[in-house]
């Protein structure tokens, strides 16, 4: 069960990050769930740098979300070139 609710959590957060960041992104489903594991993955790695989150603790939907927006920026400036 944990692993859908990993693939739910991961495409609400990339759906989200997608209508925050301006442009086309021309991203399927896999690749959108990807963008939100990623950027959740990424933001509890960054709360636990900053002693934010302990071990094992997940990290917030808004860090997530801005995480994923980030991880969009990046991915527009690598396609563009």
């Amino acid at each position: 069960m944990g692993i859908i609710w990993t693939i739910v959590l991961g495409f609400v957060i990339g759906v989200i990050a997608k209508l925050l960041h301006p442009g086309k992104e021309n991203m399927g489903f896999i690749a959108t769930v990807l963008l939100g594991i990623a950027g959740s993955f990424l933001a509890g790695l960054i709360g636990q740098f900053l002693g934010w989150y302990t071990a094992g603790e997940g990290a917030g939907m808004i860090a997530s979300v801005i995480v994923a927006v980030i991880l969009l920026v990046i991915y527009g400036r690598l396609r563009a070139r």
